[in-house]
């Protein structure tokens, strides 16, 4: 009887632990989807990474930061129309609603990835961590890929950053 006992409370404990590491895994509501880094001549310095973040959580979150050992500064950029010049400004944070997604994209929100410390070559990939406004990190392994926007190849204009 006490060995019956006893493996019953085995098998509740297995069980909470379970339970409770699927919640921790639950407990990050930010999933990505398309993230891709922008393919750019090796004389280029910068690119930028794109991709779509999806809060599946119910309160809103913010992108505060990110850091990828492929550049040196890493930064959280938009396009704004000032005057009816689109210009490349850094913003402090990119905000994703409960529910909802924000959608980095050429010509909008993206992350700018400055002084490359080496080419990066289509196919390789980028480790790239985004920091959330609560302090959770997601380190993503993101492809080098050549970008087409409108209809062409966009991956050596200027824009207010080189090769961006």
């Amino acid at each position: 009887m006490a060995h019956f006992a006893l493996s019953s409370l085995r098998c509740a404990l297995a069980g909470m632990a379970l339970a409770l590491a699927s919640q921790s895994v639950l407990a990050q509501p930010l999933s990505v989807e398309s993230a891709q880094v922008r393919a750019v001549p090796p004389v280029s310095t910068t690119t930028a990474a794109f991709m779509v973040l999806h809060n599946q959580g119910d309160s809103d979150l913010a992108l505060v930061d990110a850091q990828s050992p492929a550049a040196e500064i890493t930064e959280l950029h938009n396009h704004i129309d000032v005057d009816g010049v689109m210009q490349m400004r850094q913003v402090p944070e990119i905000r994703v609603p409960a529910g909802g997604s924000a959608k980095l994209a050429p010509g909008g929100l993206h992350l700018m990835l400055i002084d490359l410390v080496a080419p990066l070559h289509e196919g390789d990939e980028v480790e790239i961590t985004l920091v959330l406004d609560s302090g959770e990190r997601m380190t993503l392994a993101v492809p080098v890929r050549r970008i087409e926007v409108m209809g062409g190849d966009m991956s050596g204009h200027g824009g207010g950053h080189q090769g961006h």
